[in-house]
């Protein structure tokens, strides 16, 4: 009889291709079948992120709830981010977790499920060639990894720290998992790394050299893919042949997300970013002339230690000159291994607080604008959730959700669709029947 497991992802897309690892691993070494209910798991998984302090906190709330609902034979398990930076204080926290599992380390699923109390956080371990096996959250979309870890050093962030050294993976391999993907009915890749556009600067061993342009267009050679996506390119390495390919090649869909994090430049090199606001201007300026109808969405960190009005209005004046489609927005928390958390020029909780909101509600006001420009406009869907409402959900080459009224008949179909009503991140809309 196969064994239940109940896994829970925190964080970001790459945490769920790792989650998505783990599943298959699982499944196939040791006969573990998905639940969606905890109390009737063998096995309980954490997947954790620690970008931002909050998920940390959540760690720890969530195990307590799990204790308490588990069978008492079942194991539960901590991987991911957080993982890797506390390590053992987690078993030393909540006694009751039989293993912690480093973001880096996901391919020993299987050994450290079998010995009590295991700790497995290098963060420089090698799986770039790891053969894992296959698993896919949908049969519609696949989400590759393109390299682990990362390079940079940005002041505020604690990635390095989880996930190690940069490393890309072989192109044969990511163009083979891509073929397999569509052989399999997927229509839509989303390319994983903390840089994709950075990809190529160090290879674990011998192999072709690349860069992610030349990635990008080797992938789009496979025939029956129809969309490519990717998170996150580095503004840094926008460089002209990567944005004309992004403009020109019809398979990768109409939307970017580059983190601006600040429009200050003060700002920006306090946090070791390697760009100005100007050059940030140039490269969106740059992408809007050869592709004006880019979704464009980013990261920004409000109050980061030393921002002044001054540099929190450079911020503001970026927002209202890009316009973005989408703002994932956050006050700085420090973040343990990180050079920004020993700054002492912190800024007041109250000024933190009222720049977020006003931050928030100049992009409402842009998203509410924009909104209005899209009833009566048609877009290409392709359909990949079901909705229990009777909606079935997907999303248009430019990113914008968009839901109908339909049947599962029309899971990873196409169609044309006519906006009948916009919301900032919603739109509904009826299929344009020929």
């Amino acid at each position: 009889m196969a064994k239940k497991l109940f896994i829970e992802t925190l964080g970001c897309a790459m945490n769920v291709r790792d989650s998505e690892h783990m599943i298959a691993e699982l499944n196939q070494k040791e006969n573990y079948e998905l639940t969606t209910r905890a109390n009737e798991a063998d096995l309980i998984v954490i997947n954790t992120c620690s970008v931002r302090e909050k998920p940390v906190h959540k760690l720890f709330s969530e195990l307590g709830v799990f204790n308490k609902l588990k069978k008492p034979s079942a194991k539960i398990g901590v991987t991911g981010c957080t993982a890797s930076h506390l390590g053992e204080e987690i078993i030393k926290r909540a006694p009751y977790v039989n293993f912690v599992l480093g973001a880096r380390n996901v391919s020993k699923i299987t050994e450290v499920l079998h010995r009590n109390k295991a700790v497995e956080t290098q963060i420089n371990y090698d799986e770039s060639e790891f053969a894992f096996k296959e698993f896919r959250s949908s049969p519609y979309k696949s989400f590759i990894n393109i390299s682990i870890g990362c390079d940079k050093q940005c002041t505020f962030c604690i990635v390095p720290h989880t996930r190690g050294e940069e490393i890309s993976i072989p192109s044969n391999l990511i163009v083979d998992e891509a073929r397999r993907s569509v052989e399999r009915g997927a229509r839509e890749i989303f390319l994983l790394g903390q840089n994709v556009n950075n990809y190529g600067r160090r290879f674990s061993g011998n192999h072709k050299k690349m860069n992610f342009t030349q990635l990008l267009r080797e992938v789009s050679a496979i025939e029956g893919l129809e969309r490519i996506r990717f998170t996150s390119p580095h503004p840094l390495h926008m460089d002209d042949a990567f944005i004309e390919e992004f403009a020109t090649n019809p398979k990768i869909c109409n939307s970017m997300h580059i983190p601006l994090q600040s429009g200050s430049t003060a700002i920006l090199q306090q946090m070791k970013r390697g760009y100005s606001k100007e050059w940030f201007l140039d490269r969106v300026a740059r992408l809007r002339a050869l592709a004006p109808e880019t979704f464009i969405s980013t990261d920004i960190i409000v109050a980061f230690p030393g921002e002044r009005d001054v540099d929190f209005q450079d911020t503001m004046e970026v927002v209202e000159q890009v316009k973005f489609d989408q703002i994932f927005s956050f006050k700085y928390s420090p973040r343990p291994h990180t050079e920004a958390e020993h700054y002492t020029d912190v800024v007041e909780s109250a000024v933190a607080s009222e720049r977020l909101s006003h931050l928030q509600a100049i992009q409402d006001a842009i998203l509410d604008e924009k909104s209005r420009h899209y009833v009566g406009r048609r877009y290409r869907v392709y359909f990949e959730e079901l909705r229990q409402d009777g909606y079935i959900a997907g999303r248009s080459d430019n990113n914008l959700a968009i839901r109908v009224q339909g049947s599962d008949a029309l899971l990873g179909t196409f169609a044309e669709v006519e906006i009948t009503q916009s919301a900032r991140l919603s739109q509904i809309g009826e299929i344009v029947v020929a």
